[in-house]
C-alpha cells in the first residue's frame, strides 16, 4: 500500500476528525507535504473521499470520509498492526527468558 503503513493507518482513524492538512502534521510530528502525500494517495486508492466545505469562508478546507473500501482498510491495517505488536512482545519475552 503506502511506504508507511503506520502513518496511512493513523490517518485512517483520524480522517473524519481533520480540521486540517497542518493540524494533523503537527499532532503526528511531519511535514504537511508528507501528510499531503499520503492523503492523496489514499484518495487514490479509494479509501477516503474528500469534499469541499462550498459555504466555508476557507475554501481550501476539506472534510475526509472514509469509504466503504477504506473501512475495511482500516481493519486490516489493525489487524496487521496488533499482530506485529504480539509478535514483537513474544520476542522480548523470549529475550528476557534466555538472559534469566
Amino acid at each position: 500500500m503506502i511506504q508507511n503503513e503506520d502513518l496511512a493507518l493513523t490517518i485512517l482513524k483520524k480522517a473524519e476528525s481533520i480540521e486540517s492538512q497542518k493540524s494533523i502534521a503537527n499532532e503526528l510530528g511531519i511535514s504537511v507535504g508528507k501528510v499531503n502525500y499520503i492523503i492523496k494517495a489514499l484518495i487514490e486508492k479509494g479509501l477516503i473521499k474528500a469534499d469541499n466545505f462550498y459555504k466555508a469562508k476557507n475554501k481550501r478546507k476539506y472534510k475526509y470520509f472514509l469509504t466503504q473500501k477504506g473501512i475495511e482498510e482500516k481493519i486490516n491495517l489493525t489487524k496487521k498492526f496488533i499482530e506485529q505488536k504480539k509478535a514483537e512482545y513474544e520476542e522480548l519475552q523470549r529475550e528476557l527468558e534466555n538472559h534469566s
